[in-house]
């Protein structure tokens, strides 16, 4: 029934103004709409509401990724506008923090600054 239909991402944030200069200027997404209960984003026609929220519960998995066409780039760009990426014990990431899946494909997380989990994936 909805696999003609778009897909809208969500994710949360207690502190709008921080959340809209992070996704705005740190990861170059554009600014779509700005109100009192979300800023809405154009995440390469993907939809993208970050939604205003009291109170924050980080799920400890990926909520939101990026398929990419050169990871060490990205990683290399989003690292020179501040952006850590995370390293988890036991995962043998690279010295960028890039992790090499059993099917090639290659991986590398980081938090947007309400701790929700961003992702970047090179697939094979």
């Amino acid at each position: 029934m909805l696999g003609s239909s778009d897909v809208v991402a969500f994710a949360a944030t207690t502190d709008m103004p921080r959340a809209r200069e992070f996704y705005e200027q740190t990861l170059g997404l554009s600014l779509v709409e700005h109100n009192d209960f979300a800023c809405v984003f154009d995440a390469n026609g993907t939809m993208l509401r970050v939604t205003a929220v009291a109170e924050m519960s980080g799920a400890p998995y990926t909520v939101l990724g990026w398929d990419v066409g050169d990871i060490d780039a990205i990683v290399d760009g989003l690292g020179a506008r501040g952006v850590s990426f995370t390293r988890y014990d036991g995962m043998g990431q690279d010295a960028r923090g890039v992790w090499t899946a059993p099917s090639g494909g290659r991986i590398a997380w980081f938090t947007d600054p309400d701790g929700n989990v961003l992702s970047l994936t090179q697939f094979q």
